[in-house]
C-alpha cells in the first residue's frame, strides 16, 4: 500500500486540497457541510447519533447542511475507499484517499468542530487562519511529525468520534487562551500595521498578528497545533490502512506499471529517512481557492 501511494505522491498532494476547490471555486453547495460539525447545535453528547445511518435518519438534510456533516461523511468516505480498493479502481482509490485525508485534517482542527469557528462569537475574528496558517508557517519547521506504523482501526465509528471529541475540547482551550492573551496585550498591540497604520491582511483577508503575539500564543498552547497536525497525519495513515485491510489487503502495485514502481523506489527510500526523522520541508500557505 505504501509503495502504491508513493507512486502517486504528487497527485495525492495536489488532490488533497480539491475539497476546498469544490467548496470555494466551484461553489459546490454539498461540499461545505463536509468540512465541519458545530457540535454545540447537536445537543448533549449522549444525544448525538454516531453512525451516518443514524444521523441521516434523525436529522433533516437542511439541518445537517447548516450544522455540519463532517464525522458522518468521514465514515461514508472510509466505506467508499474500502470498496474502491476491493474493486481495484485505481483513480477512485487515489481521489477518495486524498479527500478522506483532507476531511480527517479538518476533524483534527479544533475550530472545525465549533460554531465559534472563527472567534466571531467572542470578539476573536481571524483566529481560524491565525491558528492553522500563521502559527504553522512560523513554527512548523520545529514540529516533530514522527508517526507510528499505521494501525488497524477496530471500530472506525468510535475512532472518528474520539478524534472529533478531542478536537472540540481543544477548541475551548485555544479560544480561552487566545482571549486571555488578547486581554493582556490589548487589541492595539495584537496586529502588524501597514504604513497607513492599519492592520496588515494575510491571504485569507484576516488581520496578521505580530510575531511576539504569535510566539506568546504558541507557548501558551504548549504546541497544540503540532499535536493536532500529527494526529491528522496518523489518522490518515490509520484510515487508509484500515480500508486496505478491510478490502482484503489487495496488491495495489498491480494497478501500476512495473516501470512506475521501480522508478519511484530510490526516492521512496530517501524520503522514508526524512519521514522517520519526523521533519518536513515546507510550510507555506496559500489561498484556499
Amino acid at each position: 500500500m505504501r509503495t502504491f501511494f508513493y507512486n502517486h505522491v504528487d497527485f495525492m498532494v495536489q488532490e488533497s486540497v480539491v475539497p476546498d476547490l469544490r467548496k470555494y471555486t466551484l461553489s459546490d453547495k454539498a461540499e461545505g457541510p463536509r468540512h465541519f460539525v458545530d457540535l454545540e447545535h447537536y445537543g448533549e453528547p449522549g444525544q448525538v447519533p454516531h453512525t451516518s445511518q443514524e444521523a441521516y435518519a434523525k436529522y433533516e438534510p437542511a439541518f445537517l447542511d447548516k450544522n455540519g456533516r463532517l464525522p458522518w461523511f468521514i465514515q461514508d468516505m472510509l466505506g467508499k475507499l474500502t470498496q474502491a480498493m476491493k474493486n481495484g479502481r485505481k483513480e477512485d482509490i487515489l481521489f477518495i484517499a486524498a479527500d478522506l485525508g483532507h476531511y480527517l485534517g479538518d476533524a483534527t482542527q479544533p475550530l472545525h468542530t465549533s460554531s465559534n469557528h472563527d472567534g466571531q462569537l467572542t470578539g476573536q475574528k481571524g483566529i481560524h487562519a491565525f491558528y492553522e496558517s500563521q502559527m504553522v508557517e512560523k513554527f512548523g519547521k520545529t514540529y516533530n511529525f514522527k508517526l507510528k506504523e499505521p494501525q488497524l482501526i477496530q471500530d472506525p465509528v468510535a475512532e472518528t468520534w474520539r478524534i472529533i471529541t478531542q478536537s472540540h475540547a481543544a477548541a475551548d482551550t485555544l479560544l480561552s487562551i487566545e482571549k486571555k492573551l488578547q486581554t493582556e496585550v490589548g487589541a492595539t498591540n495584537m496586529y502588524e500595521l501597514d504604513p497607513q497604520g492599519q492592520p496588515k491582511k494575510n491571504v485569507f483577508n484576516s488581520n496578521v498578528r505580530t510575531a511576539a503575539y504569535t510566539e506568546s500564543f504558541h507557548n501558551s498552547l504548549k504546541r497544540m497545533e503540532e499535536r493536532q497536525l500529527r494526529t491528522a497525519a496518523q489518522a490518515a495513515a490509520n484510515f487508509w490502512y484500515t480500508a486496505w485491510v478491510n478490502a482484503g489487503k489487495p496488491d495495489l502495485t498491480k494497478l501500476d506499471t512495473e516501470y512506475t514502481t521501480k522508478s519511484s523506489q530510490s526516492n521512496l527510500k530517501e524520503e522514508l529517512k526524512l519521514i522517520q526523522s519526523g521533519k518536513l520541508v515546507d510550510f507555506s500557505s496559500f489561498m484556499e481557492f
